[in-house]
């Protein structure tokens, strides 16, 4: 499956599949660490071949954990910043985010999706 979204990227946007599988942990990573956890894992049983390197500094996320607007914002911000570093403009990154979460939505449903991607404050602009 983790073959599958990543050539979507690669057709969608035309970078190197290197840096598609890159970006796609990049941004399960930041699930990962700023989400519910019980949804992220919904999500990724919905999702198996998904690749998630380890966080070093991994923040138990969630929406009632201690600082989790703050955490999340911070944690998109964080993710934005490795995206960019990649070379991806933000163009990029909005397309990116777009055909992830579609596949996402496809694989695990609209509610799923959404609850997880509400949970990050201002993590729509981005997407």
């Amino acid at each position: 499956m983790m073959e599958e979204i990543v050539l979507r990227v690669v057709e969608t946007t035309g970078i190197e599949k290197g840096i598609a599988q890159k970006t796609i942990s990049i941004i399960f990573e930041l699930l990962r660490d700023n989400c519910p956890q019980d949804k992220v894992q919904q999500l990724i049983d919905k999702l198996p071949g998904i690749e998630i390197s380890a966080s070093e500094t991994p923040s138990g996320g969630g929406l009632f954990s201690r600082g989790a607007v703050l955490g999340g914002a911070m944690g998109a911000m964080g993710a934005l910043g490795k995206l960019t570093s990649t070379g991806l403009t933000m163009g990029d990154v909005k397309k990116i985010g777009v055909e992830v979460l579609g596949y996402s939505r496809e694989q695990a449903g609209d509610e799923l999706v959404d609850e997880i991607v509400s949970s990050i404050p201002g993590l729509s602009q981005f997407i």
